[in-house]
């Protein structure tokens, strides 16, 4: 049997491992159906798809210098109805006599009346008065304790190793 790339052929499923099955068109011809290849949802056991010894239609997907033939069921299933994600997309709709606008999520939500509902508003923590200088100043102090600190850690860690020598 001479096969064609992209035409779909029936055979019958010869066996399943982790990674496919493989699938007997004639008596000496036969491809391999990859795990992706079995259906049109995520399959984690192909056993649960297909059965050895079972007839399946399969589209050959290549034919490889090598001898080997890749196969699929799910391109050879008809493909499944599209999901629509609303949008600006457009309908027919028979009872209003026409076409109108499929809305987007956000056309759903109510305006916010800030008026009533004012926005949070984010205040400094610092006095009103400091200015620059005075922030530094206090940033410098801090500073200068925290690093006497952490100096006076170190020395003491120091001092505890060298006594245990």
């Amino acid at each position: 049997m001479e096969l064609e790339v992209g035409k779909i052929y029936e055979g019958k499923v010869t066996g399943i491992t982790k990674f496919g099955a493989f699938v007997e068109l004639d008596k000496n011809t036969t491809g391999m159906v990859h795990i992706s290849e079995v259906a049109n949802t995520f399959v984690s056991e192909i056993k649960d798809h297909i059965n050895e010894g079972q007839t399946v239609k399969v589209k050959v997907l290549s034919k490889g210098d090598d001898g080997k033939i890749s196969l699929s069921i799910k391109k050879a299933l008809p493909a499944p109805p599209k999901k629509d994600f609303g949008g600006e997309k457009r309908f027919d709709n028979k009872k209003q006599g026409g076409f109108r606008k499929e809305r987007t999520p956000y056309e759903h939500t109510q305006p916010v009346d800030h008026a009533k509902n004012p926005p949070p508003v984010y205040v400094n923590k610092t006095s009103d008065d400091a200015n620059f200088e005075d922030m530094l100043s206090k940033f410098k102090a801090t500073s200068e304790e925290k690093f006497s600190d952490l100096k006076h850690v170190m020395d003491n860690k120091r001092r505890g190793s060298s006594r245990r020598k």
